[in-house]
């Protein structure tokens, strides 16, 4: 049960992304994420949550609809 949870947190976060302004924003929230996706998957917190902020960084320079 807690791991729904945690994944649906996950969710509830990647989904709020988009509504974030600045790239600082989107990294705190992706670096945020990739704590929670550690938990989930047994993974290094650390590496996860560098991966989660590069990815929440460069979202809208990638061209993601709902990172801009």
């Amino acid at each position: 049960m807690q791991k729904t949870s945690i994944i649906l947190a996950a969710v509830a976060m990647f989904g709020l992304a988009g509504c974030l302004e600045g790239d600082v924003e989107r990294g705190v929230a992706g670096a945020a994420g990739g704590l929670v996706a550690a938990e989930v998957l047994g993974t290094d917190p650390t590496g996860t949550a560098i991966a989660g902020a590069a990815v929440g960084v460069l979202c809208d320079d990638a061209g993601i609809n709902g990172c801009k």
